[in-house]
């Protein structure tokens, strides 16, 4: 069987507690198991993390820190009494080993082969902080009293320096220094905030509730109020009122069609009528004989053109049947066409509503 390892709680039958002491010391293997393979050499596998960026010497990639590593752990010496240790461990980006170990004096980690730095240190100095007192100095401040004294007074001149930043912040903390006042007064304006926020959210759903509607609305504005109060809306008419007026609509329409609007104005329906008059006048030519209508022309035309006084006959006899004779030729044509307007606006009812009458009757009042 390969090796057990002393994770379960399965005892052996020949296991001693006084001779073993656990399960470990019985299967002959080490607690750590796999990270303590090199223990004999003072190397304990630990997984290490990057402490800031640097730069592969190897492939000259960049590595971020807080990249982990299956780094070897080793002393190599004390700062007194802290210990130096370094940490080996592999690229994984190419077969190049970096080297680092700690820096107890500077409380920080030094690389020893393998990379490069990426510098980006806070300088103390640069950023007008304080800077720690070093341990050197410490002891010359403790023995020497004149580096004492001299120290002194370059302090003094540092407080006068930073003295009215100080006094600054101070006046900054002061006016944070009433916790339950500012804490009062935050709520104070938190709640107006809130019950503004609730009522203009409110306001939005009715409107959104109005619509129909499931976007989020804008804030008002005054150009906006001044478009709205140009516009004017009207309610739309229901069905019942659509029907109504309709029913009103069909109700006060004529009953008999209309004769199309002939196109073209003035002139479009002048020359309607001289076409129906033409149409007409065939017409008629082809229905009755031009004798038929004639003769009761030419009696007529007769009758209107005899003198109605008996004394007028008597005085000039034959001067007057002569006139009247080329008044009847000259009346002859206009009657005739008269009179067959006049028989086809009998004929035709509907047709010689249409057709313009050109009766003599002015010429009769000035006879």
């Amino acid at each position: 069987m390969g090796e057990r390892k002393g994770t379960n709680k399965y005892y052996p039958p020949d296991f001693n507690p006084a001779k073993h002491g656990s399960l470990n010391g019985y299967h002959k293997t080490h607690a750590l198991r796999e990270r303590a393979r090199k223990l004999s050499q003072g190397i304990l596998i630990i997984r290490f993390e990057m402490p800031y960026n640097i730069w592969c010497d190897g492939c000259k990639n960049h590595i971020g820190m807080g990249v982990r590593y299956n780094a070897e752990k080793k002393k190599v010496g004390n700062y007194f009494t802290t210990p130096i240790y370094r940490f080996r461990m592999k690229c994984h980006l190419c077969i190049n080993y970096i080297e680092m170990q700690t820096d107890p004096a500077a409380c920080d980690y030094v690389i020893v082969s393998g990379a490069s730095r990426k510098e980006e240190r806070w300088d103390m100095a640069e950023n007008e902080q304080i800077l720690t007192t070093e341990r050197e100095e410490k002891e010359k401040l403790e023995t020497d009293a004149m580096f004492k004294l001299d120290h002194g007074g370059k302090d003094k001149e540092k407080l006068t320096k930073a003295l009215p930043s100080l006094v600054e912040l101070q006046d900054y903390q002061a006016g944070w220094k009433d916790d339950f006042q500012l804490n009062s007064a935050l709520r104070r304006k938190f709640r107006t905030e809130k019950k503004v926020i609730a009522e203009k959210e409110e306001k939005d759903d009715a409107v959104r509730a109005r619509t129909n509607l499931s976007i989020p609305l804008l804030p008002e504005r005054d150009e906006d109020k001044r478009l709205a109060a140009l516009l004017s809306y009207q309610t739309p008419d229901s069905y019942e009122d659509r029907q109504r007026c309709k029913r009103k609509e069909i109700s006060s329409r004529s009953w008999f069609i209309s004769p199309p609007a002939t196109p073209g104005g003035a002139a479009g329906g002048l020359l309607h009528k001289l076409g129906l008059q033409g149409k007409e006048a065939a017409m008629a030519k082809a229905l009755s004989p031009s004798q038929l209508i004639r003769k009761p022309c030419a009696t007529l035309a007769r009758r209107k053109s005899d003198p109605g006084d008996g004394s007028q006959a008597s005085q000039g006899q034959g001067v007057s049947e002569m006139s009247s004779t080329t008044e009847e030729e000259r009346e002859a044509v206009p009657r005739t066409q008269d009179c067959e307007k006049t028989q086809k606006d009998t004929s035709f009812g509907s047709l010689g509503s249409l057709v313009p009458n050109y009766s003599d009757s002015d010429s009769d009042h000035g006879h």
